[in-house]
This record gives structure tokens, sequence and C-alpha cells, in this order.
């Protein structure tokens, strides 16, 4: 009889499991460097937002109203108050939208400061823990 050579059932499911063990280790670390990275660019938003709604009001007094917007900092809205020196070309290119693709959620007053930016996070409804946790501009400090 010839020997075949090869791999036995018990060497594959050895290596399986070996595969399995190590997938369990590794993709929980991936996966919350994935989580670290949406919540550090809703942080950075939130600056470029809030550098925005600063200069507008340099510009026009006052903050857009909850009804303008985050848009009013792209094009100049007729809603009242109307800005009186609308800068050419906007305050930001576009309204970034958060990492969930949703827009994000502003009011001015706000609750916590002058304007409030904020996201519903993952699951997009109020509340919520980990990635589904609402994320606002007043932990920050650049708000006000």
């Amino acid at each position: 009889m010839k020997s075949q050579k090869g791999f036995s059932l018990i060497e594959i499911l050895v290596v399986l499991v070996i595969m399995g063990l190590l997938i369990s280790v590794v993709a929980p670390t991936v996966l919350n460097r994935a989580d670290d990275a949406r919540i550090q660019k809703v942080e950075a938003d939130f600056k470029a937002i809030e550098t925005a709604l600063k200069i507008y009001r340099l510009d026009n007094y006052v903050y857009p109203s909850t009804e303008q917007g985050l848009v009013a900092l792209v094009e100049a809205s007729t809603l009242e108050p109307e800005p009186r020196n609308f800068k050419t070309g906007g305050y930001l290119s576009e309204v970034p939208l958060d990492p969930w693709g949703r827009e994000y959620l502003y009011l001015s007053p706000g609750e916590y400061g002058e304007v409030d930016i904020y996201s519903l996070g993952a699951d997009g409804l109020p509340g919520g823990d980990g990635q589904s946790a609402d994320i606002g501009n007043w932990g920050s400090d650049a708000n006000g």
C-alpha cells in the first residue's frame, strides 16, 4: 500500500479551532479601534462646526437659529434672523454627516451652552450606551 500524503480531519479541525481563537482575540481589538475612530471623527466635526459657527456669529452678530440649522453655514438662510454679512462661499463647504451617515443635530440656544451640536450615536435614538450613546459638543472645551 502506498502511503497517502495530506492532512487528516483532526489536523484540519485543530487548525480551525486555533484560527477561531485568534479571531476571537483580535476581532474585538480591531472593532474597538473602529469605534474609537468614529468618536474621533465626531469630535473633529464638532470643532470644525463650532469654528464655523463662531465666525458666522462674528459676521452676523447671532448664531443661526435651530430652524435655520447647520445648513445656514453653507448657504445664506432666508429665515429670521437673516444673516447680514454672509460670507461669500459660506462657512463650511458642506455640512458633515456623523460617522453613521446621519446629520448632526443642532440647537440654538442650546441646553448645555450657547449652541448644542450632537449625534444620537449608532442607533439614531436618544440615550443608549457605548456606540449607541448620544455624543454632544457640551463635553468639549470649545463650546460657547
